[in-house]
Formats: C-alpha cells, sequence, structure tokens
C-alpha cells in the first residue's frame, strides 16, 4: 500500500488544471457519469432548465470530509476521477435485493484523463479485492477504524463516499479530482431515456440472479437489461466478480459511442430528459453539484471517444487464503498507480499474466 502525504489542493472541475485548496466550497461509469456530464452540456444550453437540473443534484464535500492529509496534488493538466456504482437496496433500489440498512461500491473504477483531455486510461478495481482499508470518519462524523484484510467495497459501507475515496488514495498514492456515484435506479432510467445501448454478445448469456437472457447476436439492450449485464457474474468466464468487470467495460465503450452519436442536440424534449435523468442519476462532489459546474467538467471531457479509451483492471491474483477474494500483485499494482501519477499510458507488463475473469471478448 502507497502511504498517503500529509498535503494535498484542491482541483478544477472544467479547467483541466489542478487548483489550489480554496477556503469555502462553491455551490459522471467517458463512463456512466462522465457521459451523464456530456448530456448535461447540451441540456444547460437551454437557460430555463438551469434551476430544475441543478435541484436534480445532491453534492458531497469529500474535501471538508478527508482535510488535508492526502496525496500530493500535482499540477500536470491530467484529472483523476473515481467513479462508484453503489449497490444500496433502499427506495427503489429494494428490486435488486433485500434492504439490510447499508451499501457497498459494487463498482468501482479509477478515470485518469491525461493532459490535454484526448484520451483516458480507466482502472477497475475488484469489490472483492483484500486491502489495508485507512481509518475513515463517516459523514455523520463517526470515527471508522482501520482493518487488514477487509474487502475493498466495504469501504464505502462503514465510511460513505470519503472513505472509499481515502481508501483508492491510500493504494494508489494518487489524489481524486472528482467523485462521482451512480445508482441502480438512476443507471436504468438513464439508459431508457438514451433509448437503449447496442451491444453483441458472442456467446448466449443466462444469467437467473441478473434475470438476463441474451443469445449471441446484436441487442439493443434497455435500461433493466443494460443493468443485469453490468450485474451479471456467475454464468460467465469463470463465475467472478474479474468476469464481470470485463462485461462492464465492454458495455461502457458501447455507452461511449452510444451517447456520441445519439444525436439529441437536435432534439430539445429528448435532450431534456435525457438530462434530467443523467443529474438524477448522480452524486458527484461538491465541486461538481452544479449544472455550470458539470458543463466545465463535460468540456473537458467532449475529445474522448470509446477508441482512446484505456480500460485494464488492477493487477490481481486469487487469495491463496480464500479464492472467492483476490488480492493485490503488489509490483504490478505499483505500476498502473506510478503510470497514472506520471500521467503515462499504462505498460502492457502491468496486466500480464494476472486473473483476469475469463469472460473477455463475451461481449462487444
Amino acid at each position: 500500500m502507497t502511504e498517503q502525504s500529509t498535503s494535498g489542493r484542491a482541483r478544477g472541475a472544467g479547467s483541466g488544471r489542478r487548483r489550489k485548496q480554496r477556503a469555502k466550497r462553491r455551490k459522471a461509469p467517458i463512463l456512466i457519469a462522465g457521459a451523464a456530464a456530456v448530456l448535461v452540456l447540451g441540456g444547460a444550453g437551454l437557460g430555463y432548465v438551469y434551476f430544475k437540473l441543478d435541484g436534480n443534484l445532491k453534492g458531497v464535500d469529500i474535501n471538508a470530509q478527508l482535510g488535508t492529509e492526502r496525496p500530493v496534488d500535482v499540477d500536470n493538466g491530467s484529472l483523476d476521477i473515481l467513479v462508484l456504482g453503489s449497490d444500496s437496496r433502499s427506495g427503489d433500489n429494494g428490486a435488486y435485493g433485500k434492504d439490510e440498512g447499508g451499501a457497498r461500491s459494487d463498482t468501482a473504477m479509477v478515470v485518469h484523463v491525461y493532459e490535454g483531455h484526448k484520451k483516458a486510461s480507466v482502472v477497475s478495481i475488484p469489490r472483492d479485492t483484500l486491502i489495508d482499508r485507512p481509518a475513515c470518519t463517516d459523514e455523520k462524523g463517526t470515527a471508522v477504524p482501520a482493518e487488514h484484510r477487509a474487502m475493498f467495497n466495504t469501504a464505502y459501507e462503514v465510511g460513505g463516499p470519503a472513505c472509499a475515496v481515502k481508501t483508492v488514495e491510500s493504494m494508489s498514492g494518487i489524489r481524486m479530482d472528482h467523485y462521482i456515484e451512480v445508482d441502480f435506479t438512476g443507471f436504468k432510467k438513464l439508459i431508457d431515456e438514451l433509448g437503449g445501448v447496442e451491444i453483441t454478445t458472442t456467446r448466449a448469456i443466462e444469467d437467473s440472479k441478473s434475470h438476463l437472457d441474451l443469445t449471441p447476436g446484436t441487442h439493443t439492450l434497455d435500461g433493466e437489461q443494460s443493468l443485469g449485464l453490468v450485474r451479471t457474474r456467475k454464468s460467465v468466464g469463470d463465475g467472478s466478480d474479474l468476469g464481470r468487470i470485463q462485461l462492464q467495460q465492454a458495455f461502457m465503450k458501447a455507452f461511449i459511442e452510444q451517447v456520441k452519436d445519439v444525436g439529441v442536440f437536435s432534439n430539445p424534449a429528448k435532450l431534456y430528459g435525457l438530462a434530467d435523468a443523467a443529474t438524477k442519476a448522480i452524486r458527484p462532489d461538491s465541486e461538481l453539484d452544479s449544472v455550470q459546474e458539470l458543463m466545465g467538467f463535460a468540456k473537458g471531457l467532449s475529445g474522448i471517444g470509446a477508441q482512446n479509451v484505456h480500460m485494464v483492471t488492477l493487477p490481481v491474483e486469487y487469495d491463496p487464503r480464500d479464492p472467492n477474494r483476490v488480492v493485490p500483485l503488489e509490483a504490478q499494482s505499483k505500476q498502473v498507480w506510478k503510470a497514472l501519477k506520471g500521467d503515462l499510458p499504462i505498460p502492457a507488463s502491468a496486466t500480464k499474466d494476472t486473473a483476469t475473469g475469463q469472460a473477455g471478448g463475451v461481449v462487444k
């Protein structure tokens, strides 16, 4: 694990420059959240919707909760964003399982946007990864002790967004510029407003738990089917979370292209529906919790297409003590984080001979 620095600065939302920390706060997976921001960019051009869309956004002040004990904020023009998919079963999400009073990060991706904002790397962190979780303070101010060999997704469960960010920063040594969270219901509604996402399967996918039944071939998935695909686990590859990550990464690339090609900017009614769904689907950090701030963020991502997004999974191996868990490969994980910290491409050697989940190529 990489130790944290004792200094840090807040970063800019739209300029692509890392900015100094301010005394007061201001008033998303290129992924679901990034594409949501692109949609908001167009919707914000309709001045009368500002107030309505602003009211949809509920931010979380990560900077205030974490204070100064964070990695150094490197001013090199790049951006690092933690995107989480929450598996909360509260409210409308109760259709996907019993509400047991907590939520975990079902999906976690570190999005690194390179200087110039023309390309990006995405590192998926398996939720079953065993890590050393740092001590945190939850959203109510309650102290949460550190834990050795904790599952990665428990960070969100015990300490909320700030603890998830702190855990990723502890693992990577990289300060996160932004945090964006998407929940099940928001994801589904956004896909439906978009009109579905087209994917191609190379083999049948039948999963009783995610209620997904797809034959080999090309499909336009609605919101419910898309949610089923990104939650599918047991019926693909080796049945691990790693295989599900491979499905998620393939779906995200298809989603990016769908957003860019949908042509909503010539249809104000459809554009408003998408912008409304997008702003309801995400919970951003406090530097992205207004339409104006999301506009700046979207401008910084608008030049990135799916062909310019390199997706990898954190280098891991199955835990010798528990085959249902994975542990980071220390040397290769350091390669990944060192590359991103230096705004460099992730070397192929970093992910060579790592556990994969064996579901690559199932979805195109």
